[in-house]
């Protein structure tokens, strides 16, 4: 990539259940990776496919869970592919509509850097200067949404005392 096609890094918020893939399981993955899979929502999947870059940042958040919040910093790590648990008749994520030849969910893999303190949603949403963040705006329930370099900053480098 040279200086005429370089882009700035973009960043996400990715969402994970912990009883099914925390930031402690991806840190102990092998090369700390996990395939990013089970995203049926096809705005998420278009942020996927459109959007995201190998080396994006991602904010990794447990949800659907006691306390939900930010537990870890981890980065895009591979490029888009089929999700293959859409093909598989015994997988929750299973999609009938999708075949092999026209797979309808995709995936990338991530990559875990570190686990943070917890972040709590509730801490996000003290904080006047996240206000604008798609996650706490009302009725946001994607499992994928970008994240503004500013928010970014604010979290990693104020929020979480740093990289």
């Amino acid at each position: 990539m040279n200086a005429a096609t370089a882009r700035a890094p973009h960043y996400w918020l990715m969402k994970s259940e912990p009883d099914e893939c925390s930031i402690d399981d991806a840190l102990a993955a092998p090369d700390q990776t996990v395939p990013w899979i089970g995203v049926r929502n096809y705005q998420a999947r278009n942020f996927m496919r459109d959007a995201m870059q190998v080396g994006d940042g991602v904010l990794f958040y447990h949800s659907s869970c006691p306390q939900p919040g930010i537990a870890g910093i981890a980065r895009v790590a591979s490029e888009v592919r089929p999700d293959p648990t859409q093909f598989d008749p015994d997988s929750p994520y299973h999609d009938a509509a999708a075949k092999p030849d026209a797979p309808r969910w995709l995936l990338r893999d991530v990559q875990a850097l570190r686990k943070t303190r917890l972040l709590p949603l509730a801490e996000l949403r003290a904080h006047p200067g996240l206000a604008g963040m798609v996650l706490l705006q009302r009725g946001s329930r994607l499992s994928i949404t970008p994240v503004e370099p500013a928010h970014w900053a604010l979290i990693v480098d104020g929020l979480l005392g740093g990289r």
